[in-house]
C-alpha cells in the first residue's frame, strides 16, 4: 500500500454513520461512495499524475479527470466486495505491520496520533480502512493471476523484433555553438569561425569544455555544459552528424558549419551497434509479455465486476 499523507490515506474510507449523512458520489451494490470521499480521493488521483486540481483550466479536462478518479474507487469498492463475498482473509498481524508502517512513515506514533485525531478519526478505523485496502489488493491479485508466457510465443515475438531490439552505434557528445544570422555575409560568417578557433585553442590548453560551454555557447544546451547526450545516426544535422561519428573520445573537432552557425565537438563516447543477444532477448521478451498479460488480465477482471454488480453513478449526472 502506498503511503500518501494520512489524510488522504483516511478520505478513502468513510465510516457508514458519515456515509449516511453525505452526499452520495456513486453507489456500488447500495453502498455510499461519498462526494466528500470523491473529493478527497481526486485530490491524491491527481497527485500521482503530478497534477493539482488548480491548475486544471479546461472543464472538459476537469470533468474527465473527476470521472477517472471516481472509477477507480468504484473499483476499489468492487474488490472490497468481492473480496468478501469471497471469504478474503487478511490476519491480524499482517494489518498491524501495515500500519506500523505507515506510523513510522508519518513521523512516529506522536505525529500519527496528531493527524488521527485532526482528521476525525481514530486508530480503530484507520486499521479498518487497511484492512480493507489489504484485502482488495489480495482479491485483485488473486483475480489477475496469469500463467507464464507460452515459450513458444515468446521465441516467435523475439524472432519478429530482433532487429528492432539491439542497439544502434551511438556516440555521446557535448557542442559549443555560435549561431550564424540566416543570409549573413562572407565576413560575418569568417569572423564567428575564427572566433570559434579561439575558443578551440583555449579548450586545448586546458579549459574545461563544459564550462566554456556553460559560457559562450549559444544552444539551448548551454546550461548543461553543452551535453547532448547518446545519440544514434539520424538525430542531428548531416554535417555535424558526420564529423561527430568521426570523432575519438576525447577529441575536440575543427569548427563545423551548420545551418545554425560554427559548432565544436567534443566527443565523450562512442559505442558500436550490438546485437542482442538471443539469452538476453529471450528474458527481455518473457517480461514484457508477462506486464501485457498481466495488464490485460487485470482490465479483464476490472470490466467483468463491473458488468456484474449494480452502479450508480450520481456525481456524473
Amino acid at each position: 500500500m502506498k503511503l500518501k499523507t494520512l489524510t488522504l490515506l483516511l478520505m478513502l474510507w468513510v465510516p457508514v454513520a458519515l456515509s449516511n449523512n453525505e452526499p452520495a458520489a456513486a453507489r456500488v451494490n447500495g453502498e455510499v461512495i461519498t462526494e466528500l470521499r470523491l473529493e478527497r480521493y481526486f485530490a491524491e488521483y491527481l497527485e500521482d499524475q503530478g497534477r493539482a486540481v488548480g491548475n486544471i483550466r479546461n472543464p472538459k479536462a476537469y470533468k474527465q479527470l473527476r470521472r477517472a478518479a471516481l472509477d477507480a474507487l468504484i473499483d476499489k469498492e468492487l474488490l472490497w466486495q468481492e473480496s468478501r463475498k469471497r471469504g478474503v482473509q487478511i490476519s491480524d498481524a499482517s494489518v498491524r505491520s501495515q500500519v506500523e508502517q505507515t506510523r513510522q512513515a508519518i513521523g512516529g506514533a506522536e505525529v500519527f496520533a496528531r493527524r488521527l485525531q485532526d482528521a476525525g478519526f481514530d486508530e480503530a478505523t484507520f486499521t479498518e480502512y487497511t484492512r480493507r485496502e489489504l484485502a482488495a489488493q489480495q482479491m485483485f491479485a488473486e483475480l489477475s493471476k496469469v500463467a507464464e508466457p507460452d515459450e513458444q510465443q515468446v521465441r516467435a515475438f523475439f524472432a519478429e523484433h530482433r532487429a528492432e531490439m539491439a542497439r544502434p552505434e551511438e556516440v555521446q557528445a557535448r557542442h559549443i555553438l555560435l549561431k550564424v544570422a540566416p543570409g549573413a555575409d562572407s565576413a560575418t560568417v569568417e569572423a564567428v569561425r575564427l572566433r570559434l578557433l579561439e575558443i578551440r585553442a583555449q579548450i586545448a590548453q586546458g579549459a574545461d569544455f563544459a564550462a566554456v560551454a556553460r559560457s559562450v555557447s549559444e544552444d539551448d544546451s548551454a546550461s548543461s555544459g553543452g551535453d547532448l547526450g547518446y545519440f544514434a545516426r539520424g538525430r542531428m544535422m548531416a554535417e555535424f552528424e558526420a564529423v561527430a561519428f568521426a570523432l575519438q573520445p576525447g577529441e575536440v573537432s575543427d569548427p563545423v558549419r551548420t545551418a545554425v552557425g560554427w559548432h565544436l565537438i567534443y566527443l565523450q563516447n562512442h559505442q558500436e551497434a550490438a546485437d542482442v543477444t538471443e539469452e538476453q532477448g529471450l528474458e527481455t521478451v518473457r517480461a514484457y509479455l508477462a506486464r501485457q498479460q498481466k495488464a490485460q488480465a487485470r482490465r479483464d477482471v476490472l470490466a467483468h465486476l463491473r458488468s456484474t454488480n449494480r452502479i450508480e453513478r450520481i456525481d456524473d449526472d
